[in-house]
């Protein structure tokens, strides 16, 4: 068996499915007005005074502070199946669908959140490797439930979840620096670059 790993935005979307779950959520206008409030976080991150999982967080608590568990995974949810279809890249969703069609083993290896790519994965019947929110007493902690799903991370988790041995060739697809101890596991790697799919 085969094994196939897909990180999920600007890889197998054209769009960030974080930034438009945010919007779907809260509508435009509040969507704005809270990246500027987000906006001194951001350049702390930038300037790497600040770690990518913890800027992360705050995003989240800015938008959703203490949102209900139950009426949150609902909207993930029905976002999740209606909207993620709008917003996949064509030629890498056909290598994707081709993967499953040929009997390997896929997995979405995402730093976006299980809330809202379980669903898709699901109804895809592909396996989901992601960062996942913290609830407790439900209400959104504020935190995440794991490590930021993001380079390193996504080594890691990959390893847990699997025994890479087990498979005769790994195909990997990513995007981004994020993705690049991912794409390093893989015989078959590939870079998706201005909309095109590149082998490196």
């Amino acid at each position: 068996m085969n094994l196939a790993l897909f990180d999920f935005d600007g890889t197998l979307s054209t769009k960030d499915s974080l930034g438009e779950f945010f919007k779907y959520a809260v509508g435009d206008t509040k969507y704005y007005l809270t990246l500027i409030k987000f906006s001194p976080f951001f350049i702390l991150w930038q300037l790497k005074l600040m770690k990518n999982y913890r800027a992360k967080e705050i995003l989240f608590k800015l938008f959703f502070n203490d949102v209900n568990e139950k009426n949150f995974k609902d909207l993930a949810q029905k976002f999740s199946l209606e909207e993620l279809d709008k917003i996949l890249r064509a030629n890498v969703y056909e290598r994707f669908k081709k993967h499953i069609n040929d009997g390997d083993r896929v997995i979405i290896v995402s730093a976006s959140m299980k809330c809202w790519l379980d669903a898709w994965c699901k109804k895809e019947n592909v396996e989901l490797i992601s960062t996942e929110l913290l609830f407790e007493n439900d209400k959104f902690s504020g935190e995440f439930a794991t490590k930021n799903c993001h380079g390193i991370e996504k080594f890691n988790r990959i390893n847990e979840h699997l025994n890479i041995t087990d498979y005769d060739s790994i195909y990997a697809y990513g995007d981004s620096s994020g993705d690049t101890q991912m794409l390093e596991m893989a015989d078959y790697k590939y870079l998706i670059k201005d909309g095109a799919i590149k082998q490196i």
